[in-house]
C-alpha cells in the first residue's frame, strides 16, 4: 500500500490523477502504520493515534477522508487542527505546515524529547532537525528521513519505509 502512495496516479482517459495533498494525506496515514511509538506515548491501550496539522491546513477534508474508520495497531486515528500555542505533545504525528517555517527552531525545542513524529513539506525540513520531509520532485512525492531525529524521540521507523526514503542528516 505504501508503494502505491509513493507515486502519482498515472493519468489515463478514464483515471483521475490524485492531487498532491491526496498523496500526502495517504503518506501521513501510512506513516502511522510504519512507525512504532513507545507505550508511554499513549494514555491507555485504547487511546487513538493523533495526527496533528499545525498552521494553515493544506489538506482540507482530504486527510479526514483518508483516515476515517481506519485502525492501526488496534488504535483509531484522529485528526486535530492546531495553532501556535497549542500543546503539540498530545500528537503522535505532527504535520507542520509551510506557514510555520519561521517558527521551526521553537517548534523543535517544544517537541524535543517527545515521541512525536514531525512531518513537513518545508524545504530542508529534515536537515534542520525535522524527522520526515515530503518533497515534490517531477510530480512525484519523495520522502526524506532524519533517522537520528527519529531515534532521539524514541520512535522507530520500519526498515520497509526507510528503504523508500532518502536518509539525511542535520
Amino acid at each position: 500500500m505504501l508503494c502505491l502512495a509513493c507515486a502519482w496516479a498515472v493519468a489515463t482517459d478514464n483515471a483521475p490523477v490524485a492531487s498532491e495533498y491526496q498523496v500526502k494525506a495517504t503518506f501521513l496515514y501510512n506513516f502511522t502504520k510504519f512507525t512504532s511509538w513507545p507505550s508511554n506515548a499513549f494514555s491507555s491501550i485504547s487511546a487513538p493515534i493523533v495526527i496533528g496539522i499545525l498552521g494553515e491546513d493544506p489538506f482540507g477534508s482530504t486527510i479526514d477522508d483518508v483516515v476515517k474508520g481506519e485502525v492501526v495497531s488496534g488504535r483509531t486515528l484522529v485528526v486535530k487542527r492546531l495553532h501556535a500555542g497549542d500543546d503539540l505533545r498530545g500528537c503522535h504525528l505532527l504535520f507542520i505546515s509551510r506557514s510555520e517555517k519561521e517558527r521551526l527552531s521553537a517548534l523543535f525545542s517544544q517537541l524535543r524529547g517527545s515521541p512525536v513524529l514531525s512531518v513537513s513539506e518545508i524545504d530542508g525540513f529534515a536537515e534542520k532537525g525535522g524527522m520526515v520531509n515530503l518533497v515534490l520532485a517531477n510530480k512525484t512525492v519523495k520522502i526524506e528521513i532524519n533517522q537520528a531525529a527519529v531515534e532521539q524521540a524514541g520512535l522507530q521507523i520500519s526498515a520497509k519505509l526507510l528503504k523508500l526514503a532518502r536518509l539525511v542528516k542535520e
